[in-house]
Formats: structure tokens, C-alpha cells, sequence
């Protein structure tokens, strides 16, 4: 390959323009020496996220041979990055001191931000990194996934590399072979997307700044190691906040009184606290066996059809419908997107372009017959299209791909992923759901009883619904149908009941509600018109949970299909000592919306970073002020827990269970040391006491039961701070 480069050099190729782009115009330049391998000398470098995702790219340019770490081939290299292969470096790269964990080293603010070349993906660095540098790659092609985070894994690799050469950007939501032509015939300059890279470097350094800095210092704090994230602190704090809500609730019981109608139909009184009132009105109603008839209402409603999955609601369904975690919903659908069956996954949107539209009713149709619909499809495409609501990628559909493909062969989950999307998109463009609901309103024994049924007018969107996922939804409740009956005219009592019943705690979370807490969280005190409200990206919710789950802090409990999720005890103890700021779902909902107000180019990273910078500062300068067990602090660390109305003496023991047993160790060596003395005492001078009253030998024997009681509760409290030590370092790997 040497004299191959230098053989170039002395010889300069050959440019030649193309003026028929015959593979899909994505080559308008390509470099000939008949010297070169096939003629054709390399000039451009395509760079993926994945290795499977780069296959997919190299078949449609037709770079084909293979080589160590990339494909080549009709005028172009194709490679990969492995996931993030350059990363912030560790704090103890700015400063040695920083390897021992010390608050009077906080904050830890770099100036100059460094990093280095993960451990494990070293060898695809290198890679890239001499690709990048060849003297025959003129240009470069960042195809990286398209959006915040694969922006910033292309441009880290780019930089650490040292590279400068010409970059463009390929911008797909899908990864059909016609839309990956067109991709390559339409690159953008990679200056569009400045600010998108912005924002991702920013989300990256306040992640890094918060979870750094705040982990050392409640580690130190509190003398065991205490992970603490941006993101990661105020969706643990929802759990803990929902389970004290569940602990403290009380339930109240109520009575109602039930009326079967003799024509059909079941009225229900009010609620009554009291049994003895609900059986009186009981009494009364079995005596008069007949109701007056005061209001018959007769309303036509309709349910619209739901909108186009973006990623949280597909998330969100999966787990209710099949039991699949936020994980491995994205992973089904990361791997239909890589097999061309779906469009791009990582989507905040919930409609399409209105582009878009005259290509829709194909593929419904496509999509209906690949799952067997026979009977016609309505298709309302305008419901679907508002291209003013459709951010990075528009919503996630089938592609034409998938009518073709044997679905049968793809793994169980993937294909109920698949039917997920499917039919969400035909009951989107489908008709409204219609029915007429009547409320009815009766007198007896002069107390009102109410009854509500329903007439299904027009199934709609529903029919389809049940069609493709009938099996997953569930027998579905039969509406309950009224009697026609005129108003003050009398009816029959079949029949009288009296139900007990009892209020409802809140439920514990599972994925499908924690991630619609996520996702709207402070949406109530954020503006009117902000997008993307909540905590987290619809790309990093999942993320999210499982390092919850991995760390410990969260655990996944329930012997049904799907599981509830449940805060440890060590993530109780974690929020317990979390102040307010940290655990705040509003603070971290603001600083997603200043994200998104930086992507679109409305606000300077620096006002960003200034604002970490200063609240980091401002943590440490307080916490610092607020050391040691006392009332300020208990207001500090017990506020979530507090609000949720949990007594102080509980707060107390919490965090004493929590924390170990460092407040009561000193406590109990003076009571030994005092025990000892006295024992001591009490047999060296049993002879002075003998000669006087005559009871040496019962001092003697108190001094010894003394003694034994004193070494007894010394091996007791050695034990526990024993096992104390032994758990910081069993969970010392939380904030590694």
C-alpha cells in the first residue's frame, strides 16, 4: 500500500465529472487511475454509526470487498463507529489530586474540556482515524444515526482524530435502499448541523459536571459511595415519591346501593362513608320497588383514531400489551429499522410531512395486505400529516420493504413490535369510533340514583384495531344498554344490592406510567407551546430505567406479565439525603427545553454551561454550609418525603437504617468504657465493702455481669459496623 500512496503522489489521478449518476447520484466525482485497483481511486469516506447499519449503506454504493474495519469499493470506504468510541475523560486526567474523593476539591469545573479513546473500541478508533487521514479520501460523509447523539459520536471521532477535511451529512428515517439513494444524492453541509452538535455537547458536559461533582460530594457527605445523574436522581425520586404516597395511604371504605331495572339496565346511588345510612336507604328502596324516571339524556359522541407512534408511545403500549421493558421495545425496533422494515426508531414526532401524503395510501394498503386485512381500508391521510409538528423524523411507520419480507421468519418479539406499528397506522388514517351514550336519571325511596349505557353507531378506527391485535388487547367489557324509557314515567326495581367498596392508593409504577411521568413531567409549570416537555428524550428514557435497574436503585418486581417498578432500599437512602435541586423534575425538565432551544440555534451553549456552572457551584457552597445532623438539614434532605406527609421520627429512622450505624457507634463505646470502670470498680473494692456491710461477694458478681454485658454489646456493635463496611464496599462499583 506504500508505493500504492506514493505512486499517487507522483502520478496525480485522473477527475473525471459523471453526467449520468447512475448509482442512485450519490458519485458526481470519481477519481480513475488505471494504475489504482479497478481503476478507481478512493475519494470518499463514509462513516456509520453500526456495523450492520454500514452494510446496509456499502450495498447500495456498491463497496463490496471487504477489509479490516470498513468495506471499499466503486469509489467509496465505508466504516463504523462502535457506539461512543471517544469519551470525556475522567476527572483525575486534569488533576492527579482528583483520584482520592475530597469535597474541599469540588466543584470540578474544567476549563478546557479533554478526552480520550474508550478502552474498548481502540482498535476501530485507529481505524477510522487512518481512513480519515488517507491522502486519497477527499471527503468525508457523517451517516451517523440522525440525530443529537449520533451527531456528537461522528464529531468527537472526527476531532480526536485531527482530521479536517471536507464533511457532508446524510440525514435518513429510513433505511430503504431508495431512501438511502436519495439520501446520498441530497447530502447537507455539515454546518447545518451545528447546532444540533451544540446542544449534544452540552447534554454530555452537564451530565458529566452534575453527576461528577454531586457524586463526590454526597459520597463524602455521608461516608458511602452515592451515584447521583442529571436524569437519573429525579426518575428515581418519582418511585420513591409514589411508594411514600402508597405507604402513607389510607384507604376509606364506602357504600353504595344498586338497582337492577326490571326493563334492563343498573342505577347506582352516591357514595355514603357510612354502612348504616347506605342500608337505610336500602330498606326504604326494597319497600317502594319502583323509580320515577327524571332525565333521559341521549348524546352522539365519537372517539377519534390515536395518532402515529412516536418512541415512547410505542414503548409505552409494548409494556402494557406484551410486557416488553423500554429496552427492549427500542432494541425490537433498532433491529426492524436496520432490517428496513421500519422507519427511524429515535422519534419525538407523531405525524408525517405533507410530502408524505400521496405516497401514504400505498402503503396502508401494502400494510393491510401483508397482515392479512381483506376487508377495504378507509384511508384519511390529511389526519396524519402537520409537517409544523414533525421535528427530527417524522412518525414511526411501516415501509414498503416490510409488505415483501417474510414475517414469519423475524423472532417473536420483533414481530410484535411490528404488528404494534402496523395497526397503529391504520387505525390512524381510519374513521372515528361513533357511538351514542345515554345517561339516565332515577328517583326512589327520594334519593337520585344514575345509570349510564352505550350504543356502538359505527365501530371505526376499533374494528381494526381488534383485527390486528385482538389477541393482545384482551376480552374487552360488553357497553352496558338502557331501557328506552320516558321521562316521569315509573319503572320496576328487579332487584336491590348493597356494594361495599373502598378508595384506591396510587398505583405503582410500571414502565408504560413511569415513562409518561417522564415525559410530562413539569409539563403543568413549563410555557404554553414548549415541546419535548418532561425529563429525557424519547432516545434515552430507556436508557434511563435500566441504569436505574442495573445500579441497584430500582428493581423490577411481579410475577404477571408485566412488572411494576420498585424503588431498593439503597435508592430510598438516595433521595432521602438528595436535595431539592438534584431530585427536581422541573430543573431537569428546563434544562431539556434549553437543550432544544440550543438545537434550534435560539440560545448560546455558553448562557447553558453557565447556569450548570453556577448551580454545581452554589450546591457545594450549601451543601458544605449544611454538614452534620441537624434540624437545617433534616428540612434539606427530607423534603420530597416530607411533602408526601411522613412523620419526622420516621425521616429519622430512615436514614439511620440507611446510612449505618456511624451516629450510634460513639454513643456505645462510652457506655462499654463506662461499664468496664464500674465493673472494675465494683470487684476491687467488694473487700472494703465486705468489711462493712458484708455483701463483697454479691459486688463481686455484679462486677462480673457487668463486665460480660459490656463485652456482649462491644461484639454486637463490632458485627454490625462489620457488615456496615462490607455493604459500601459490595455497592462501591454505583458511581464508577
Amino acid at each position: 500500500m506504500k508505493s500504492l500512496w506514493r505512486m499517487s503522489r507522483r502520478r496525480p489521478a485522473r477527475r473525471i465529472t459523471q453526467k449520468n449518476n447512475s448509482i442512485g447520484g450519490v458519485c458526481r466525482l470519481t477519481y480513475c487511475n488505471p494504475k489504482q485497483i479497478g481503476g478507481i481511486l478512493i475519494a470518499k469516506l463514509i462513516v456509520a454509526e453500526k456495523p450492520s447499519v454500514a452494510m446496509s449503506y456499502a450495498k447500495v454504493l456498491g463497496a463490496t470487498r471487504r477489509q479490516d474495519g470498513y468495506l471499499e469499493g466503486n469509489g467509496y470506504l465505508v466504516s463504523w463507529c462502535v457506539g461512543h468510541l471517544v469519551e470525556l475523560a475522567p476527572p483525575n486526567i486534569y488533576d492527579a489530586k482528583y483520584v482520592k474523593w475530597s469535597i474541599a476539591d469540588l466543584p470540578i469545573l474544567p476549563q478546557k474540556w479533554q478526552y480520550l479513546v474508550s478502552a474498548s473500541t481502540k482498535k476501530q478508533f485507529g481505524i477510522l482515524q487512518k481512513l480519515m487521514n488517507r491522502p486519497d479520501v477527499d471527503s468525508i460523509v457523517n451517516s451517523c444515526d440522525s440525530g443529537r447523539e449520533g451527531e456528537l459520536i461522528f464529531r468527537l471521532v472526527y476531532q480526536q482524530a485531527g482530521c479536517k477535511k471536507l464533511v457532508s451529512r446524510l440525514w435518513l428515517s429510513s433505511m430503504e435502499e431508495n431512501a438511502i439513494r436519495e439520501g446520498f444524492a441530497h447530502l447537507k453541509p455539515s454546518t447545518e448541523y451545528d447546532a444540533l452538535y451544540n446542544a449534544a455537547l452540552c447534554r454530555e458536559r452537564a451530565d458529566w459536571m452534575v453527576g461528577i461533582n454531586a457524586s463526590r460530594l454526597f459520597s463524602c457527605l455521608y461516608g458511602q459511595p452515592l451515584a447521583v445523574g442529571r436524569v437519573m436522581t429525579p426518575v428515581l425520586a418519582m418511585t420513591v415519591v409514589r411508594e411514600a404516597a402508597i405507604a402513607a395511604f389510607v384507604p376509606e371504605k364506602f357504600y353504595t346501593v344498586a338497582l337492577t331495572l326490571a326493563d334492563g339496565g343498573t342505577a347506582s346511588s352516591k357514595r355514603f362513608a357510612q354502612k348504616a345510612d347506605a342500608e337505610l336507604l336500602l330498606s326504604k328502596c326494597r319497600k317502594e320497588g319502583r323509580v320515577t324516571v327524571q332525565k333521559m339524556e341521549h348524546k352522539e359522541k365519537s372517539e377519534s383514531p390515536p395518532q402515529l407512534y412516536d418512541l415512547t408511545a410505542l414503548q409505552r403500549d409494548a409494556n402494557r400489551l406484551l410486557g416488553f421493558t423500554a429496552q427492549q421495545t427500542l432494541d425490537y425496533a433498532q433491529s426492524l429499522y436496520e432490517k428496513r422494515l421500519i422507519t427511524y426508531p429515535r422519534t419525538d414526532s407523531r405525524f408525517l410531512t405533507e410530502d408524505m401524503a400521496a405516497s401514504l395510501p400505498g402503503l396502508v394498503t401494502d400494510t393491510g395486505r401483508a397482515f392479512a386485512v381483506e376487508e377495504p381500508i378507509p384511508i384519511h391521510v390529511q389526519q396524519v400529516i402537520d409537517g409544523s409538528k414533525v421535528t427530527d423524523h417524522h412518525a414511526l411507520l411501516p415501509t414498503k420493504s416490510m409488505a415483501k419480507a417474510d414475517l414469519a421468519a423475524l423472532p417473536a418479539g420483533e414481530r410484535n413490535v411490528l404488528r404494534l406499528i402496523s395497526a397503529r397506522m391504520l387505525c390512524a388514517v381510519g374513521e372515528s369510533h361513533r357511538y351514542a351514550e345515554t345517561t339516565l336519571t332515577t328517583i326512589c325511596a327520594e334519593e337520585e340514583f344514575s345509570a349510564k349505557g352505550k350504543v356502538v353507531l359505527s365501530d371505526g378506527w376499533r374494528a381494526m384495531e381488534r383485527k390486528m391485535l385482538g389477541e393482545l388487547l384482551g376480552k374487552q367489557k360488553e357497553p352496558a344498554v338502557l331501557p328506552d324509557v320516558q321521562e316521569q314515567s315509573q319503572c320496576s326495581v328487579a332487584g336491590v344490592e348493597l356494594k361495599e367498596g373502598q378508595t384506591s392508593p396510587p398505583k405503582h409504577f410500571t414502565e408504560d406510567l413511569l415513562l409518561h411521568a417522564m415525559e410530562t413531567a413539569s409539563a403543568d409549570s413549563m410555557p404554553e407551546g414548549v415541546e419535548r416537555q418532561g425529563i429525557g428524550t424519547p432516545a434515552t428514557r430507556a436508557a434511563t430505567i435500566e441504569k436505574l435497574v442495573q445500579k441497584g436503585f430500582l428493581e423490577r418486581k411481579g410475577t404477571k406479565k408485566i412488572k411494576v417498578l420498585l424503588p431498593t432500599d439503597k435508592g430510598k437512602a438516595l433521595i432521602t439525603v438528595m436535595p431539592e435541586e438534584i431530585q427536581s423534575a422541573d430543573m431537569t425538565a428546563d434544562w431539556e427545553a434549553k437543550l432544544l432551544q440550543i438545537e434550534r440555534g435560539e440560545m448560546e451553549p455558553s448562557e447553558f454551561m453557565t447556569e450548570i456552572n453556577t448551580m454545581i457551584t452554589e450546591l457545594v457552597k450549601n451543601t458544605e454550609m449544611k454538614k452534620g445532623v441537624n434540624a437545617e438539614k433534616n428540612n434539606y434532605r427530607f423534603s420530597v418525603l416530607r411533602k408526601m406527609g411522613v412523620e419526622e421520627k420516621d425521616l429519622h429512622t430512615l436514614v439511620l437504617k440507611q446510612l449505618g450505624v456511624w451516629f450510634g457507634m460513639p454513643i456505645t463505646a462510652a457506655i462499654v468504657v463506662a461499664m468496664i470502670v464500674i465493673g472494675y470498680f465494683l470487684q476491687s473494692v467488694s473487700a472494703e465493702i465486705s468489711a462493712y456491710i458484708g455483701c463483697g461477694a454479691l459486688m463481686r458478681q455484679i462486677g462480673i455481669i457487668v463486665g460480660i454485658f459490656a463485652l456482649l454489646l462491644s461484639c454486637y456493635f463490632l458485627s454490625t459496623w462489620l457488615l456496615f463496611q462490607r455493604s459500601i464496599r459490595s455497592n462501591s462499583d454505583s458511581v464508577r
